[in-house]
């Protein structure tokens, strides 16, 4: 962090240095990382490029691990743009590729330009809606079996039990 001699003593400037990349606990480790993650999600949810770009940069500087970052990126991909840019999706996980396959810096950048993609792609939450509300369900309904209508009748027992009776292949 800062380039000084072990001997000489720690003046003012360098310490105010290697405060300002710790204020308020905002490091890769603790709570901290996820206020700094919090920000860049809010950041691209909001369509806010710049912010996004410097709460990326913060994350960075902080020391967080850029494939976690590649990883909540993707997340916003479908949580927040969606199905407004299904291509999204794409953007993040080759950004993600990109990184691990050339590393820091440069592999940086791929997520930059994916945080960049994000922040200005248009916004549905309509698919993660949703499936809150079908995982919902599903939970209140996971004791029932399927109508027996849409269900397969490979013996006669299960054809005599109305199984697949009056299904017709969406098809035709």
């Amino acid at each position: 962090l800062v380039d000084r001699p072990e001997s000489s003593p720690l003046d003012a400037k360098t310490l105010r240095d290697v405060l300002s990349h710790h204020v308020g606990g905002l490091t890769s480790e603790g709570e901290g990382r996820y206020f700094l993650i919090s920000a860049l999600h809010k950041a691209v949810r909001g369509s806010d490029c710049q912010a996004a770009l410097y709460w990326l940069a913060r994350l960075f500087t902080a020391g967080e691990d850029p494939l976690y970052v590649a990883r909540r990126l993707i997340r916003m991909s479908v949580e927040d743009v969606g199905l407004a840019d299904p291509q999204a999706l794409t953007v993040s996980l080759n950004a993600q590729e990109c990184y691990r396959a050339i590393g820091s810096p440069e592999g940086e950048l791929a997520l930059a330009e994916a945080v960049v993609y994000l922040a200005l792609a248009p916004k549905s939450a309509a698919a993660y809606v949703a499936f809150d509300k079908a995982r919902a369900t599903a939970l209140e309904t996971a004791h029932l079996m399927p109508p027996a209508h849409i269900l397969n009748a490979p013996t006669r027992w299960m054809k005599g039990q109305g199984f697949a009776q009056g299904y017709q292949w969406d098809h035709e």
